[in-house]
């Protein structure tokens, strides 16, 4: 039987390929965007108190009325904003779940979405399941900010959307308030909606303040605000995120949302409704831990070949390995996992096309300090 593929440009994903590689030659894996740690004991041991209490099956499908209550309640405390809790959250099966939600219910045969490269590997397909068509805009190659000019350029009447990551996967960077407040400029008196994938919204370093687009009530009223559960307490298995976004958009979220996952994980709702409202320290510590980790990630690879690019946020550090090779950096990281001992992910895979020449890989340091050491004593003898 021939089968007519919906999604041409897909096969495995680039992260599947290097983990295998990684498994095959014994590499130490920076290449999966993961933690190798385990999220807060007392989050654990409310998961185990949950299970017990017979939480056990469906879970209304918006997410229980605690969890989104304590979501309303961090995000005012956050950001100044407080959503509806029973029109404007909606608990999702993971982030990524989410963004496909939220393409799924807005964008329509012949639309077209606004992505900004590198982006996470998700977007193009869930916009072309939906018949839309992703117009990929190229971010800064210096510092992978936006080109406001060559966002602007790519809006045509059928803009429908226009999606963004801060803190960013994978370069780590972070947009400040005045890009923000241009994107507002940009979608003033237009029809076009945002998604703004916020997955990462606690993971910002050297004191900035994580911008989220809830901060600015005019960009609020038009957003998909997407955020994860899983990178804020180490748990990404559970697979639990949420949406927030203004009542109309929220009711056609939903009815994605319903006969997509319709329910999320109930224990682990009720676990994370409990750690959100009790201790609040974590999510408000989490940006001194990963910076931790960053400097002593590149503190270790100080005396490598590599050229270390910024992190202002997110797990994730770029380097540049062109004292090393001019092969691309496809070919360069499977020649790292068999040769160097250690698995990384191509950049060339955030692209649909990427910049001729660039010689970047994207290494995670969401790792034991033992394995950060490890992996950064085998980059330092290439």
């Amino acid at each position: 039987m021939q089968v007519e593929t919906k999604l041409p440009k897909v096969g495995t994903t680039i992260f599947t390929v290097m983990s295998q590689l990684a498994a095959e030659h014994g590499a130490v894996n920076l290449g999966q965007g993961f933690p190798d740690f385990d999220g807060p004991q007392a989050l654990r041991d409310a998961l185990t108190r949950a299970m017990n209490a017979g939480h056990n099956q469906y879970a209304p499908m918006t997410g229980i009325a605690a969890l989104r209550s304590a979501i309303a309640n961090k995000t005012a405390r956050m950001y100044g904003h407080r959503p509806d809790v029973d029109q404007e959250i909606t608990v999702t099966s993971g982030a990524t779940e989410a963004l496909f939600a939220a393409i799924a219910a807005v964008v329509r045969p012949g639309d077209e979405v606004i992505v900004l490269d590198p982006c996470y590997d998700s977007y193009d397909p869930a916009i072309a399941l939906s018949g839309g068509r992703a117009v990929h805009v190229p971010l800064d190659a210096r510092d992978f900010s936006p080109d406001w000019q060559r966002i602007r350029d790519a809006i045509t009447p059928k803009t429908r959307m226009i999606m963004f990551n801060t803190p960013h996967n994978p370069c780590g960077s972070v947009w400040s308030a005045d890009a923000i407040g241009t994107l507002a400029e940009l979608v003033r008196d237009t029809q076009i909606l945002v998604l703004s994938d916020e997955v990462y919204e606690h993971i910002i370093f050297d004191g900035a303040e994580h911008q989220s687009v809830l901060r600015h009530a005019e960009l609020a009223a038009r957003s998909f605000v997407i955020s994860s559960f899983g990178k804020t307490y180490h748990c990404t298995g559970w697979k639990v995120g949420y949406c927030i976004a203004p009542r109309a958009l929220s009711a056609e979220f939903r009815k994605v949302h319903q006969y997509l996952t319709f329910s999320t994980f109930t224990p682990a709702q009720w676990a994370l409704a409990e750690i959100i409202e009790q201790a609040p320290e974590h999510y408000l510590e989490l940006p001194a831990f990963y910076q931790d980790r960053r400097d002593h990630f590149r503190a270790l690879m100080a005396g490598s070949k590599f050229q270390l690019r910024p992190v202002a946020g997110a797990y994730f550090q770029v380097v540049d390995y062109s004292a090393l090779s001019d092969s691309d950096d496809l070919v360069f990281c499977e020649w790292l996992a068999r040769v160097g001992g250690v698995a990384a992910i191509p950049l060339s895979a955030f692209y649909e096309s990427p910049p001729p020449g660039q010689r970047l890989v994207r290494l995670c340091f969401a790792k034991s300090e033992a394995l950060l050491a490890q992996a950064a004593e085998r980059l330092c003898a290439l």
